[in-house]
């Protein structure tokens, strides 16, 4: 049996003021750090063992990589960084609160950029200042690779290369894995892997600081699935 552990970033700052965040790098709440140092403990109360770390560009999943490894005894785990386990782009509505945003445009236009897998957000203008293109984290990245939004059917695309190219060949070597990341990355891998249709995609939630832990067969095909 082979063993995928995912866990959504703790809270951060943005999450407990309800704002949109997606690419913007914003820090743990005290909370989330709080989560992610619990989540280590869980972790090392279950004995389970990691040969590898992937996690994002984003502060907030490295850090709960980090408090993770190190509540259970693993910071010498090799991680593993990449731009295409960054948490889905909200556009512009990154920095926007979802209850005004939702009094503005309505409850069910808003839940359909936060949850349908194929409605875009409004686009973010690639000249304005808050576009990914000017941080300095992606130089190296071609820019028409840098979304200005994206919903699950793009993030899910963004994310797929990674996990074909580095978490599958990890699990398919019986490494046992951690995948540090975000909401919506990691619904769209869950998606994946778990063969969730486009609209049962909308109900999954994956919250913060909690370690997902899925045992999969040979073929990569789920066997179990739980929380810890």
């Amino acid at each position: 049996m082979k063993t995928l552990v995912f866990i959504r970033h703790g809270q951060s700052v943005w999450n407990s003021l309800n704002l949109f965040t997606g690419w913007v790098d914003v820090d743990l709440s005290e909370q989330g750090v709080k989560e992610a140092q619990e989540a280590g403990r869980k972790i090392k109360e279950a004995g389970i063992l990691f040969d590898v770390a992937y996690t994002s560009y984003l502060k907030r999943a490295i850090k709960t990589s980090h408090y993770v490894l190190e509540e259970s005894d693993q910071l010498s785990t090799p991680e593993f960084k990449s731009w295409r386990l960054n948490e889905r782009h909200y556009g512009a509505l990154q920095g926007l609160n979802k209850t005004e945003t939702a009094e503005k445009y309505g409850a069910d236009q808003v839940q359909l950029w936060r949850r349908s897998y194929d409605t875009l957000p409004p686009l973010l203008d690639p000249s304005s200042p808050e576009s990914s293109t000017h941080d300095p984290k992606y130089r190296y990245l071609d820019k028409r690779a840098i979304p200005e939004g994206e919903n699950l059917k793009v993030t899910l695309e963004r994310a797929l290369p990674f996990w074909n190219d580095h978490i599958a060949p990890s699990l398919l070597k019986d490494d046992v894995v951690l995948v540090a990341a975000h909401g919506n990355s990691l619904r769209a891998l869950a998606k994946h892997i778990e063969n969730i249709s486009d609209d049962d995609i909308m109900a999954l939630e994956i919250p913060t600081g909690q370690p997902l832990v899925y045992e999969l067969n040979d073929d990569l095909s789920v066997a179990k699935k739980y929380y810890l």
